[in-house]
C-alpha cells in the first residue's frame, strides 16, 4: 500500500458568447451521482430470495477506483438491491481510498453487504472485506497481509512508523468490532509484531483470541487459561489465511464453490446484475490523466482565444466549452473537483473578459483572473486522496506542474502568433502590431496619407502627443477591423484602439467619437 493498504459596462457579442458557453458548460457539469437511497420493506418475506447486485473490484484500490465503486454502490441501492456483493480480487491500494470504501460500507443502511472472494483479497482489500456484513470465500482463496508501507525519499518502500501503524490498527479493530469479527486477528492484519493466541474462560469455557499486549493488560487474567498461539498469528508476520482456515477461525462466514452456490447461501435472486467498469469509467480515467489534463487546458484556452476573434458562438466557443466541460466533468466523477473549483474558474474567466473587453490596459483584474484560473485547475486536478508523506507532495507537485506547463505552452503559442493577435479585439493591447510605415490606405478623396502610424500615434508631425489625447469628441474615423466591441479605426491617418457602446460594428464602417474616458475612446457607427 502507498501508503498502500479538484451594469454600466458595455458587453459585446463575444462576451455574451462566453457567458452562454459558460452556462452550457455548467449545465453539462450538473451530473450529480445518485443519492444514497434508503430501502426498507418491513413486510418482505424472509424466505423469499432477495434482490442482489454484484460490484466488481478486480484492480488496485486508488482514489479514482474508490469513487467509481461508490457510484456503482449508490446506483445498486437506487435500483432496489437488498444485498450488495463486492466481488473482490485485489492486492489492496492506497490507505485513504481504502478507508473511504470501508466507511461507505459501514454506513450503508437497510442493505446487506457481502465480500465475495474467489482468489485474493490482500492488504486494503482484506480490510474492505472485513467491513462487510458477510465474507464468502473459496477454500483455496487468500485473505490478509494488510501491513502499511510507504515510499521513502530514496524511492524504497518500507513499513510506516509506529504512530501511523497505531492509527491503522485501531481502525481495523473498530471495523472488526462493528462486524463482529475477532479483534485480535483483525489487528494482526496490520501489525506484524503482535502474537495472537487463544484463551479459555475457566468458568464457562468460552474461548476467544487475544494478542500478547492485550493479555498483559487484562485485569482478570486469572479467570482465563492461556492456550496455544495461532500459527498464522506469530511474530514477524501479518495475518494471512486461506478460505478454509478463515472460516475455521471465524474470520469469514462461509466457503463457496461457484456463483450459484454463493447465491444459494445468500438467498438472492438470480441472475445477479453485475456492475463493473464501463466505457464511461474508462473515459473518465483517461480524462483524469496528466496528459489529457494538459491537452484539454491548452486546447480550451486556445479555442477561447480564437472565439474572441469572431462574434457570436462559433467553433472556438464550442470547442472551448467542450474541453473545459470534459475537464471538470471527469474530475467531478473522479472525485477531485466540486462546485467551488468551477466557481473559481468561471470568476477567473469573467475577470479576464472584463480586462480584455472593458478595462483599458492589463492590471489587477487580468492578473487576478489568471491566478483564479490556475488555482481552479490545480484544485480540480487533485482535491482528495492525496496520499501520505512524500507521496502527498509529489502528487501535488505533478498537478501544479501539469497546469503550469499547459499555461506556459499556451503563452508561448500566444506570443508566437503576436502578429495575428494584434487583429483580435482586445488582445491588440497585449500584442500590438509594429508600425507599418510601408503601408498606405486610400481615403475618400483618393489622396494618399503622408504615412501610416502605429496605434500609439507616436510618429509623424504630432508625435509629441499620443493619438488618444489628440482625438476629440465628434471626430469621424473608419474601422480597420470589426469592433467586438474593441478594435481599431483609422482616424487622423493613424490607427487607434477604440471601443463601441457594446454593439458589433463591421470593418470599413464610418464611426464617430462620442466619448473619452481617460485613454479609452468610445465610438458609435454612423448610419447613412
Amino acid at each position: 500500500m502507498i501508503p498502500e493498504i479538484r451594469s454600466s459596462f458595455p458587453f459585446s457579442d463575444s462576451i455574451r458568447a462566453i457567458a452562454i458557453t459558460l452556462t452550457v458548460m455548467l449545465g453539462i457539469l450538473l451530473t450529480p451521482s445518485s443519492a444514497r437511497t434508503q430501502i426498507f420493506r418491513g413486510d418482505e418475506d424472509p424466505d423469499r430470495p432477495r434482490k442482489a447486485a454484484k460490484i466488481v473490484l478486480h484492480e488496485t484500490i486508488s482514489g479514482f477506483v474508490a469513487l467509481m465503486i461508490e457510484r456503482k454502490f449508490d446506483q445498486a441501492i437506487a435500483d432496489g438491491a437488498k444485498v450488495i456483493i463486492l466481488d473482490i480480487h485485489s492486492p489492496g491500494g492506497e490507505v485513504p481510498a481504502t478507508f473511504h470504501l470501508v466507511d461507505m460500507v459501514l454506513e450503508a443502511k437497510d442493505v446487506e453487504t457481502v465480500a465475495l472472494i474467489e482468489k485474493d483479497a490482500i492488504s486494503g482489500a482484506a480490510i474492505l472485506s472485513l467491513a462487510c456484513d458477510r465474507i464468502l470465500i473459496r477454500k483455496d482463496a487468500r485473505i490478509g497481509d494488510a501491513g502499511e508501507i510507504v515510499k521513502g525519499a530514496d524511492g524504497a518502500y518500507r513499513y510506516t512508523e509506529a504512530k501511523s501503524r497505531s492509527v491503522l490498527a485501531q481502525k481495523v479493530r473498530d471495523v472488526a468490532q462493528a462486524t463482529g469479527r475477532p479483534l485480535a486477528l483483525a489487528e494482526k492484519l496490520v501489525d506484524k509484531d503482535l502474537v495472537v493466541f487463544t484463551i479459555k474462560n475457566k468458568a464457562d469455557g468460552t474461548e476467544r483470541f487475544v494478542t500478547d499486549r492485550e493479555w498483559e493488560s487484562m485485569p482478570d487474567q486469572a479467570a482465563w487459561q492461556r492456550g496455544l498461539p495461532v500459527r498464522e498469528g506469530g511474530k514477524e508476520m501479518f495475518f494471512t489465511v486461506n478460505g478454509a482456515r478463515a472460516v475455521e477461525l471465524g474470520f469469514a462466514n462461509n466457503n463457496f464453490t461457484d456463483p450459484d452456490d454463493a447465491a444459494e447461501i445468500l438467498n438472492v435472486q438470480t441472475p445477479i446484475p453485475v456492475y463493473q467498469r464501463t466505457t464511461q469509467d474508462t473515459v473518465i480515467w483517461v480524462l483524469n490523466t496528466d496528459v489529457m489534463a494538459f491537452v484539454l487546458i491548452v486546447l480550451g484556452l486556445g479555442a477561447l482565444l480564437f472565439e474572441a476573434s469572431a462574434p457570436g458562438i462559433g467553433i472556438g466557443g464550442l470547442t472551448s466549452t467542450l474541453c473545459f466541460s470534459l475537464f471538470f466533468w471527469s474530475r467531478f466523477l473522479g472525485g477531485t473537483s466540486g462546485w467551488f473549483e468551477v466557481t473559481l474558474f468561471v470568476v477567473g474567466l469573467i475577470f479576464i473578459a472584463l480586462e480584455v473587453f472593458v478595462i483599458p490596459g492589463f492590471g489587477i483584474p487580468g492578473i487576478s483572473g489568471a491566478c483564479l484560473l490556475i488555482a481552479s485547475l490545480v484544485m480540480a486536478s487533485r482535491r482528495g486522496f492525496l496520499g501520505e508523506g512524500a507521496d502527498r507532495w509529489t502528487n501535488l507537485g505533478w498537478d501544479i506542474a501539469t497546469v503550469l506547463a499547459a499555461m506556459i505552452v499556451f503563452i508561448i503559442a500566444f506570443a508566437s502568433l503576436a502578429t495575428y493577435l494584434g487583429r483580435v479585439p482586445g488582445f491588440g493591447r497585449l500584442a500590438l502590431s509594429p508600425p507599418s510605415g510601408g503601408s498606405t490606405i486610400v481615403i475618400e478623396d483618393g489622396a494618399q496619407p503622408a504615412g501610416v502610424f502605429g496605434s500609439t500615434g507616436m510618429t509623424g508631425p504630432n508625435n509629441a502627443v499620443p493619438l488618444w489625447e489628440r482625438v476629440q469628441v465628434g471626430e469621424v474615423g473608419r474601422t480597420e477591423s470589426p469592433l467586438r466591441p474593441v478594435g481599431r479605426i483609422w482616424i487622423q491617418d493613424e490607427l487607434l484602439d477604440v471601443t463601441t457602446e457594446g454593439n458589433y460594428v463591421d470593418s470599413e464602417t464610418d464611426v464617430k467619437v462620442v466619448a473619452k474616458r481617460g485613454n479609452q475612446i468610445i465610438v458609435r457607427p454612423i448610419h447613412s
